[in-house]
């Protein structure tokens, strides 16, 4: 299934490593503590103490650039047969450009407004996911039990720049995980404080879009002042024009 890692080794396959000769072992010891290893032997194969501290973070949990709210789950309202809505709200933590980008394991079903975006240091966007709710089967209580969830990327990028999803497929090693959301209904016949939340940011979400939509004619120094500019270029061609008509007068 999507976004579920493998687990580890069977039992049969670590009850035989355990039990095989020395060499393997030192075979075992050369992978995820290969540097341990060969500094122990001498320095023969040595290598800088840099990359002992590089694998060390790397095992390390990578530092989250985002903050979610909800941090852990997505609430939609239970309508069985409708399309519903859910909102998040994410924040750039961090002191850099931020990508950030959603994925499901439900892709038919469900779309998110905006699928990504680059937010600043300190912005904060209010994304909106659709999802299309199917009538349960052989009286399965959904409320309690789905099994659809959603996963947030985030990338480091180095400025101000136009979002695309290529990014994250062009620096797939840089991209982190910064939460999987579990999707959980909310019973409409018992409301409570999380859909008077959800709504709140639903309604938030709807300005936010209204905003962007707004065309920039709307802002008034700037009309008064393009205006003037095309006035002034009309006053000027006319003039223009109406010297270029008595020249050809006095040449007749």
């Amino acid at each position: 299934m999507p976004f579920r890692q493998a687990g580890g080794a069977p039992a049969a396959a670590a009850s035989a490593s355990a039990s095989s000769s020395s060499s393997v072992g030192i075979h075992h010891s050369a992978g995820l503590y290969g540097h341990e290893a060969s500094m122990t032997d001498g320095g023969a194969q040595g290598t800088p103490a840099g990359s002992i501290s590089s694998v060390a973070k790397s095992l390390l949990p990578a530092r989250r650039r985002l903050r979610l709210d909800p941090s852990s789950k997505l609430y939609f309202p239970y309508q069985p047969g409708q399309q519903v809505r859910s909102a998040i709200r994410i924040k750039n933590t961090s002191k850099s450009h931020v990508a950030f980008k959603f994925q499901t394991t439900a892709p038919k079903s469900c779309f998110m407004r905006p699928p990504g975006a680059i937010l600043a240091p300190g912005e904060t966007i209010i994304a909106t996911v659709f999802k299309f709710v199917e009538h349960p089967e052989n009286n399965e209580n959904v409320l309690q039990k789905c099994k659809v969830k959603f996963k947030i990327l985030s990338l480091k990028v180095k400025g101000p720049m136009e979002y695309a999803p290529e990014l994250f497929d062009e620096q797939r090693d840089q991209a982190v995980v910064e939460k999987i959301l579990r999707v959980v209904f909310l019973d409409m016949d018992n409301p409570g404080p999380q859909l008077e939340k959800l709504n709140t940011q639903l309604a938030e979400a709807e300005a936010a879009l209204e905003a962007r939509k707004k065309p920039a004619e709307e802002s008034g120094p700037k009309i008064v002042g393009e205006g003037l500019v095309i006035d002034e270029w009309k006053e000027r061609r006319e003039r223009y024009l109406a010297q270029q008509q008595v020249e050809v007068i006095d040449s007749v």
